[in-house]
């Protein structure tokens, strides 16, 4: 097939976005607040380069190469660009339509095929978790004082130097009824779990349940719940994430439930604002989706805005905490209020706001693995701010956002916690011996 042939054909996977496209008016806007771009300082890096690569390829002048698979791959989809944008452009939302043209064009690589099929496999996800878990004390060491862990030995697609979330030897929801009674209810609520809160972040769940158990919530935990389909989504595969939020819509309908909350920015967002858009051709399914999506909360949006969460019996906890505020709380489901109005409610807390706190921490998934150490000199930035606040504590609301700043903060000898906001409330409730 010849060169003509080849960009004929990927001239037609992205025909359908030209006119978006054409709404940047190439200002640079993006240059100021892209966190990539920054750090190498390359056109294609930025919003404008990468959508000038697209109409590239529309014109025929560029095609679907491995090197423009290469140049997609550097975006964190943190949505800087779009919040920042004059003509309402939303770069990261082109940026993962690219990346499905290039599925379409190139297919998946090997690794991410391999990844993306064990995760398409709920119980052999499960299964091989539950086995990551009680074999990580031979192939992690656990970090003392810290929710971390580092390898023992060089693994696969790892940095020998990279800091990670310890595996849990038993998941979160097998540790659970999948009901959790209180007296006198007030309400019956699901929880979405996510993976990284189920296999890894157990104690930011145990947090979740604590809570709402205190405020009078009867706590729902689907057994059968599985990834949110964010992963797969942001880098292509829109068909398997569409099958990922079908049956995530299924198992929540199959309960009678008041709300729906999640402890992940990322997996609210998904929920929240992205099945109804990748429903919006499927009448049928985007009226399911959005029927999900209204009774969906994230768990301090949910504390603040609907339960009302009780204060009465609020210990103290005598800490300086300044707060992260992940790319998809800030610009997916703009909640960034309610996590300080929770942290400053809890007696003895010290609040300092750090710098850019809504910057992003360099994370952005499996980002953070395939280019460990652009995401390092991302992230060093976020450390340096989080230690200028003096804090003891810095709160987050997403659990990748938390093990990538751990690493960050262990990697620049910085002796900070990094705790869930809703963890900090946990610890106050207990200081006040609410139960």
């Amino acid at each position: 097939m010849g060169i003509e042939a080849i960009n004929a054909h990927d001239k037609e996977l992205l025909t359908d976005i030209q006119d978006a496209l054409a709404n940047c008016m190439k200002c640079g806007n993006c240059q100021a607040v892209c966190p990539i771009y920054k750090e190498i300082g390359k056109e294609s890096a930025v919003a404008r380069g990468k959508l000038a690569l697209m109409e590239g390829v529309l014109s025929g002048k560029v095609g679907i190469t491995e090197h423009f698979e290469e140049l997609m791959g550097l975006c964190l989809c943190c949505k800087a660009c779009a919040a920042n944008c004059p003509c309402g452009v939303k770069p990261d939302e082109l940026v993962i339509r690219a990346r499905q043209a290039i599925m379409k064009a190139r297919g998946l690589g090997p690794i991410k095929t391999g990844v993306f099929k064990l995760l398409s496999n709920r119980p052999l996800f499960d299964f091989s978790l539950r086995m990551a878990g009680l074999f990580s004390p031979l192939s992690f060491k656990k970090l003392p004082g810290r929710m971390a862990a580092v390898a023992r030995f060089p693994m696969p697609g790892l940095d020998v130097k990279k800091v990670m979330a310890p595996m849990a030897a038993t998941p979160l929801r097998s540790k659970y009824s999948e009901v959790i009674k209180v007296k006198n209810p007030k309400m019956r609520v699901g929880f979405f779990t996510g993976c990284t809160i189920n296999y890894m972040y157990t104690d930011i769940g145990d947090s979740v349940i604590n809570v709402l158990k205190y405020n009078d919530v009867e706590v729902v935990i689907p057994k059968n719940q599985h990834c949110c389909g964010t992963p797969v989504s942001v880098y292509g595969d829109q068909e398997r994430a569409k099958v990922f939020a079908r049956h995530l819509i299924d198992v929540f309908e199959d309960y009678k439930l008041d709300y729906v909350v999640a402890a992940c920015g990322t997996c609210t967002e998904a929920l929240k604002l992205e099945y109804p858009h990748w429903f919006a051709d499927d009448p049928q399914m985007k009226a399911r989706a959005e029927k999900l999506a209204k009774k969906t909360y994230e768990i301090s949006e949910f504390l603040v805005d609907v339960l009302k969460f009780k204060k009465d019996k609020l210990g103290t906890v005598n800490e300086t905490v300044t707060l992260h505020d992940s790319c998809h709380m800030a610009r997916g489901i703009h909640v960034t209020k309610q996590p300080r109005e929770v942290l400053k409610a809890i007696p003895g807390i010290k609040f300092v706001d750090m710098k850019d706190s809504d910057r992003c921490c360099g994370s952005a998934g499996s980002f953070s693995m395939a280019h460990y150490d652009l995401s390092r000199d991302i992230n060093d930035k976020k450390v340096a701010n989080i230690k200028a606040t003096g804090a003891g504590a810095c709160a987050v609301s997403c659990p990748a956002c938390r093990m990538h700043i751990m690493d960050g903060l262990v990697q620049n000898q910085v002796d900070t916690d990094v705790p869930h906001v809703v963890q900090l409330l946990d610890r106050s409730y207990k200081a006040g011996k609410a139960y």
